[in-house]
């Protein structure tokens, strides 16, 4: 049996690996040798062991986790597929995220950071009706969307009367799991505000206090919105000033209506005075 046997280090020029990493494949449970020398330690390979070796090979070049090759390796054909499709989808969303890193060190590398005017002023109260949703940071634009459809389905032929621009809800801090919402400023001749502030069946309501805010308008595609709030966090700490949540966005006008180096986005931050 030992002569129909590779050792370790012929078996690893066979699959163009190297010793440590089939010992670390060993290790972890993902490829075992058929046989180890009970007195040397010596691990000898089948001949037969070669594909599986070359696959795990191919699968960590392209950065798949060892635990996702062990069960694409152990799965039946069909299974596999899904297995591998998953982490497609997953490497295009990696990439749409790098791309849009790149975008923004290009503006950076060719401008420096953009100059954004920030101001202060006081904002009214005002009663949205909105959507929401719970997603991860990579996922915003594609809820924010989602939110868009069902706030306007819900408003639709209702004939309670809103104002634009829509606006978009945010925490201050993106954790994991982060709560957005899209809503849309109930004209006056909504309802008194109430449990559901006039907002329609299907819609929920918030009301935005007013008081003061800090405030800028970036202008650009929304995937650039980091340097605004950039700008707009800095000059609030800057000034003194501690943020009050939520975040918000209006849209002042969608890319229906412009190009998306002219969207044109204005972001406010509720702001008081810190006591620390």
């Amino acid at each position: 049996m030992r002569d129909e046997l590779l050792t370790i280090g012929r078996f690893a020029r066979l699959c163009r690996l190297s010793v440590k990493q089939l010992r670390h494949y060993d290790e972890t449970g993902l490829l075992a040798p058929v046989r180890v020398d009970a007195v040397t330690g010596y691990r000898f390979y089948a001949p037969e062991q070669a594909r599986d070796a070359l696959t795990i090979a191919l699968l960590r070049d392209m950065d798949l986790p060892l635990a996702v090759i062990a069960r694409a390796l152990s799965a039946e054909p069909e299974s596999r597929a899904e297995i591998l499709r998953a982490e497609g989808e997953r490497l295009a969303e990696r990439i749409s995220r790098d791309q849009l890193r790149l975008q923004l060190l290009e503006r950076l590398a060719e401008g420096g950071l953009p100059g954004y005017e920030v101001t202060t002023g006081r904002e009214p109260e005002r009663r949205l009706a909105v959507v929401r949703a719970v997603c991860a940071p990579t996922e915003i634009g594609e809820r924010v969307g989602e939110c868009v459809g069902r706030l306007l389905a819900g408003l639709g032929g209702t004939g309670v009367a809103w104002e634009p621009p829509l606006w978009g809800l945010y925490p201050l801090d993106l954790e994991a799991r982060t709560e957005i919402a899209v809503g849309a400023q109930l004209g006056e001749g909504a309802e008194s505000p109430g449990p559901e502030c006039g907002a329609p069946p299907g819609l929920e309501c918030e009301v935005l206090p007013g008081g003061l805010v800090a405030e800028t308008v970036h202008v650009g595609p929304y995937a650039q919105l980091p340097l605004a709030y950039h700008a707009l966090f800095a000059t609030v700490h800057e000034r003194g000033l501690r943020p009050r949540a939520p975040a918000r966005e209006a849209y002042l006008g969608g890319p229906a209506q412009a190009p998306q180096d002219e969207l044109r986005t204005r972001l406010i931050i509720g702001v008081e005075e810190s006591t620390a």
